[in-house]
């Protein structure tokens, strides 16, 4: 990496903790060494963290910055990249999330049409339908003051039947789909458990392709298959159809089960922003979208590429500060959602009267993410029914007993126990 004057910033990465066990004390250990600072991910692989809003919306909408390993990953074209890496699915797969120019193009607009605003909205009353299905089972698991593990029982199916009826996923494959997209998200896994959740996920969605060939549905899946099937390969391989359902999968519901439990933790640990809300002071978009601020589902999303070397002073960052060409870039979500520069001294603080609520929590610039107002539906619909259906919701733990999810990239917790009354 090409270094600037140790006395600008440290040049020795800072070691980034594989197992995600505090999110925001390491996010704020990135922003205390500048705008742009190289870290070590899993197995020392490097990179450079970015943590300034601006700096980082300028990068995203860079054409020398790319998505795409291989052609643009010297250590991936070096072949250092083993399959055993933790994040080898995340830089591997061919789909639009590592596509880049007119293959991003192409890949995206197949899937676009699918989440159209219109489509979005014409989802609502099928979104409540399933909210109001899961808060009778949240009520029934809550009976007798049982606790209840609300991520398990409300937050995490929600989205999940929601982009399973999408894609026409059959019901007998979801708990094995949960299993592997959990896996993928899982960056401190052993080699082992690295290549059987690359293997599993695939087989998984080479049965949902051969159940679609064989019974087409009104589902994204059929359509993808027919624009691989009917054009062939200049409009989809085999291989990128295939990984555009994984990402589908896996984008499709990680960041929504993330917003909804970090909103409900932060509205139980900060009741007086809860009676705002309540008392119309605010609004449940002002919820979502400060959640989304201080809480980003994704914490830090790996990966991008220097096409070219890139002056940080062309985009407003340290003066002799180069990302060299070939070398990998982590978009710093959480570290930019608190950042002073940007939201002030109270940064840190869940204030859903805050009027700059802006964040990056959905990505910025071509790969903005698609399915971003879908999520924003799904929560605006289901935190008000939970806290209209369970007005005495309150945390069944003490803060300091919940656990992280086991990842640096997902920003969620493990468990949210509750009691409804």
């Amino acid at each position: 990496m090409a270094h600037p004057d140790p006395q600008v910033i440290d040049p020795d990465p800072l070691v980034i903790d594989a197992t995600g066990g505090d999110i925001h004390g390491e996010a704020a250990r990135i922003r205390d060494r500048g705008p742009v600072t190289p870290v070590a991910l899993p197995d020392g692989v490097e990179a450079w963290a970015v943590s300034d809003p601006g700096l980082l919306k300028r990068l995203l909408t860079d054409p020398r910055v790319s998505k795409d390993a291989r052609r643009h990953w010297t250590r991936w074209i070096n072949g250092e990249i083993a399959p055993e890496w933790p994040l080898f699915s995340w830089v591997a797969v061919q789909n639009m999330f590592t596509a880049y120019g007119g293959e991003h193009k192409r890949l995206r607009a197949l899937v676009s049409k699918a989440f159209t605003a219109r489509r979005t909205a014409a989802l609502r009353p099928r979104v409540e339908e399933i909210t109001e299905n899961l808060l009778d089972r949240v009520a029934s698991a809550g009976e007798g003051g049982r606790t209840v593990d609300l991520r398990e029982e409300f937050c995490y199916p929600l989205p999940i039947r929601v982009i399973s009826e999408l894609l026409g996923l059959p019901e007998e494959l979801g708990a094995e789909l949960r299993a592997v997209v959990d896996g993928v998200f899982h960056t401190s896994a052993t080699p082992e458990q690295v290549t059987d959740t690359y293997a599993r996920f695939y087989a998984v969605l080479a049965e949902l392709v051969a159940l679609k060939r064989e019974s087409p549905g009104d589902d994204l899946t059929t359509a993808l298959i027919a624009a691989r099937d009917d054009e062939g390969d200049s409009s989809l391989s085999e291989q990128e159809l295939l990984d555009t359902l994984m990402l589908m999968v896996s984008a499709g519901h990680e960041t929504t089960v993330n917003l909804l439990d970090k909103a409900v933790h932060a509205l139980l640990t900060h009741p007086d922003q809860l009676a705002l809300v309540r008392g119309g002071g605010a609004s449940w978009d002002d919820v979502v979208e400060e959640t989304l601020r201080v809480e980003a589902p994704v914490a830090s999303l790996p990966l991008r590429y220097a096409v070219e070397d890139l002056p940080m002073a062309e985009f407003g960052g340290p003066e002799g500060m180069v990302i060299g060409k070939g070398e990998a870039i982590l978009a710093a979500y959480a570290a930019a959602g608190r950042h002073p520069g940007r939201h002030g001294d109270d940064a840190d603080r869940f204030d859903v009267t805050r009027v700059d609520k802006e964040h990056l929590a959905f990505g910025y610039g071509a790969h903005f993410c698609l399915g971003a107002p879908l999520g924003r539906l799904e929560a605006r619909i289901a935190l008000p029914a939970l806290f209209d259906r369970f007005p005495e919701l309150r945390l069944a733990v003490s803060q300091e007993d919940l656990e992280p999810v086991d990842s640096f990239i997902s920003n969620g917790h493990r468990s949210l126990p509750v009691r409804l009354r």
